[in-house]
């Protein structure tokens, strides 16, 4: 089936495949050619190969399909990914910043970091996948750079805390945090309603600028992504 291609209008790096039926699906431009990550189709067009981007598997791919205006993942760019698990969303941002960005991968559960290791970062350059709890940035600070991005995608409470105290001590003025707000794992007991707006309140008292609050339904239920700009005014190794 023939398929056309378009870059996304905003964000580079990201891509719309297009097939004759009709159907459009979002895509990365595929750095580790001929591998899938997680069963994900194949496309070449033009000799370049695209990785079609699942919304129901990628918090990320769902925010941007649902609106997005704002994705600081750039080519380029250094990004810190708290809670890469086996690697599915981390893979994309991997192809998006190419090879002359990074991300390090910071993954608390063995079993999850092995198949990172095995299936995606041995075969991609731009990768360091790190086995670590992302609730004590400290312990893997040396293994780290300043960074553009903090993404955070953890199944924890305070999940807002966790990324504040990692962007004290990794990210630069101006950089940006990617945030999946999953309103069940922060608490079960509240709306879900209740919980984005708590954990967004978390972030303004820490400096963070919101630029998108957006809700993942169809593709994830009860989760909202986030992004905000980091705009602090010292450096500090702990949220307030």
């Amino acid at each position: 089936m023939g398929a056309g291609v378009r870059p996304h209008p905003s964000f580079p790096g990201v891509f719309f495949v297009t097939f004759e039926d009709g159907s459009r699906k979002i895509a990365t431009v595929n750095l580790s050619s001929g591998r899938t990550v997680y069963g994900e189709r194949l496309v070449k067009v033009d000799d370049v190969e695209y990785r079609l981007w699942d919304p129901f598997r990628s918090k990320l791919a769902g925010a941007i399909l649902k609106g997005l205006e704002n994705q600081p993942i750039k080519p380029d760019c250094k990004v810190l990914y708290l809670g890469a698990a086996s690697g599915t969303t981390p893979s994309h941002v991997s192809d998006i910043i190419g090879l002359k960005g990074y991300v390090y991968c910071v993954e608390f559960a063995p079993r999850s970091i092995r198949d990172l290791i095995n299936n995606v970062c041995r075969f991609r350059p731009n990768m360091a996948p790190i086995l670590a709890d992302a609730r004590f940035p400290t312990n893997y600070a040396p293994m780290v750079e300043t960074v553009d991005v903090v993404y955070c995608d953890i199944a924890q409470p305070e999940q807002a805390k966790i990324l504040v105290d990692n962007a004290r001590v990794f990210l630069h003025a101006g950089g940006w945090i990617v945030i999946a707000i999953k309103a069940r794992s922060v608490d079960v007991a509240k709306e879900p309603s209740e919980v984005y707006k708590h954990e967004i309140g978390v972030l303004k008292r820490n400096s963070f600028e919101i630029y998108d609050v957006v809700h993942l339904e169809p593709y994830d239920k009860d989760h909202a992504m986030v992004t905000a700009k980091y705009v602090y005014k010292e450096k500090r190794n702990v949220s307030e």
